[in-house]
């Protein structure tokens, strides 16, 4: 169900990645824009925890597969997929947008892997940034990071903490075992097969029924208990993401008919 990124060894939507400094970049631009082009046949997006309850308005939540499970958003049920936006990149709906999405084409990375510190880096094939007549300045005249770029490292700093309480909340779903391999049924009631979604994670709801007392008062009182209640409701939004893409023509052999979706 998720889309791969254009390189697998790099992040999702970016497609070269370089420190900024103020000698190589003194006179370079980032510009903003209302279009998101990154995003335009992406139909799944990783998402932090302090995102859920703003996320799960708009798009199901689940866990991607295998040993070290990360959120995501569903913008669209088959790769490929983006109901939300168009291919020029224009956003059709008011919609949350994840910070992984709003940071591009900035990140944090490690300069070495043998060590701890982050760089801010860009995505320099990006038309948000380099030689432009128009935009805001990365660097001021004496070299000195501009505000348009101390602001995208906050942001990105941010990111970074927010990944942190990130893997902590999926350890501790991991820790009690609260995971379970995911399937989404979409029943069109017409004698047809059902189409089934699978290759993701989601909560078992039955074993969260069998969590202990203590433990659930634990993660009520550190907010951890309605973030696994807001994935679970945003599971719903199934329905609503899969109609969207029958209304786009985008679901293969696909009668012209409103689906009803339940999650198994």
């Amino acid at each position: 169900m998720a889309s791969a990124p254009q390189n697998p060894a790099l992040p999702l939507f970016y497609k070269d990645l370089i420190p900024l400094n103020s000698q190589q970049h003194a006179t370079w631009k980032t510009r903003p824009t209302d279009k998101a082009t990154w995003l335009a046949g992406i139909n799944s997006v990783p998402l932090t925890v302090e995102e859920f309850p703003q996320a799960q308005r708009s798009f199901p939540i689940i866990f991607t597969a295998g040993p070290d499970p990360i959120p995501l958003v569903l913008m669209g049920m088959n790769e490929g997929v983006n109901v939300f936006v168009e291919d020029d990149g224009s956003v059709k709906d008011s919609i949350y947008i994840p910070a992984y999405a709003r940071r591009y084409p900035f990140m944090l990375a490690k300069l070495r892997s043998d060590a701890d510190e982050l760089s801010l880096c860009v995505d320099p094939t990006s038309e948000l940034v380099g030689e432009l007549d128009e935009g805001e300045p990365l660097f001021n005249e004496d070299g000195q990071a501009s505000d348009a770029t101390v602001n995208m490292l906050k942001f990105c700093e941010n990111f970074e903490i927010a990944g942190t309480k990130t893997a902590q909340f999926m350890a501790e779903l991991t820790k009690h075992k609260l995971l379970m391999d995911g399937e989404l049924n979409i029943d069109l009631g017409n004698g047809m097969p059902p189409f089934n979604y699978r290759g993701f994670q989601m909560v078992d709801e039955n074993k969260l029924r069998e969590v202990r007392g203590d433990v659930l008062r634990t993660w009520n009182q550190n907010g951890l208990l309605p973030l696994i209640y807001a994935h679970l409701f945003s599971l719903d939004l199934v329905r609503d993401i899969f109609g969207r893409q029958a209304a786009q023509g985008k679901v293969p052999n696909l009668p012209a008919q409103t689906p009803d979706a339940t999650p198994a």
